[in-house]
């Protein structure tokens, strides 16, 4: 049976009005943390003239083929291994990297390797567009995310709502600008960062 996560449907066309002018232009991009692969196959419609790579660890493949299978989409790619800190990244050819809902529940090393593999893969002027709540100058941003990271914690304590400015500060280390900072509903953000 297919996979199916709800907050998919719920954010795919707030985060499509943001990514859809920013990978106009774009060929080719690598999703990180594809999950259920109900944002690659709805992203690769509305975006046909992007090759879309779809990427996760091996537990999540067979339920983001179901999604492919049935879609039928040819501009849509199967599953890389991709386990950001744990893993060789994929050598692929791409011009944009998107990645929805991962920062907050990867550990902290995972984070900074997924940002220093962001910043190796993507060629200059390549974006990078990451969506997910984030805390800035050490505070939630409101009650709900406050809530979420308290329940995140008591998964797991390696996750956590992320401060904007530490991952900033990874991405300009792998040679990445921020270029644009979106608020999204329901007190999410996406950061874009450019290739220097």
């Amino acid at each position: 049976m297919k996979p199916y996560s709800e907050s998919c449907d719920q954010n795919r066309e707030p985060i499509l009005s943001v990514i859809q002018p920013l990978f106009a232009n774009a060929t080719a991009v690598l999703e990180i943390g594809s999950g259920t692969g109900q944002h690659a196959v709805f992203f690769a419609e509305k975006m046909p003239h992007l090759t879309w790579h779809t990427s996760d660890c091996p537990e999540y493949h067979d339920g983001i083929k179901l999604w492919l299978a049935e879609a039928g989409r040819p501009n849509v790619q199967s599953p890389l291994v991709l386990d950001v800190s744990r893993s060789a990244w994929p050598e692929v050819v791409v011009d944009g990297v998107f990645s929805a809902n991962t920062a907050h529940i990867m550990h902290w090393r995972d984070v900074e390797a997924m940002m220093a593999g962001v910043g190796q893969l993507l060629p200059s002027g390549g974006l990078f567009a990451l969506y997910g709540p984030f805390n800035y100058n050490g505070q939630f941003s409101s009650e709900s995310n406050a809530r979420f990271d308290g329940w995140l914690k008591s998964r797991d304590p390696g996750m956590g709502v992320r401060d904007f400015e530490a991952v900033n500060t990874l991405a300009k280390t792998a040679g990445m600008q921020l270029e644009k900072d979106y608020e999204m509903p329901v007190n999410n953000r996406i950061l874009c960062w450019k290739k220097l």
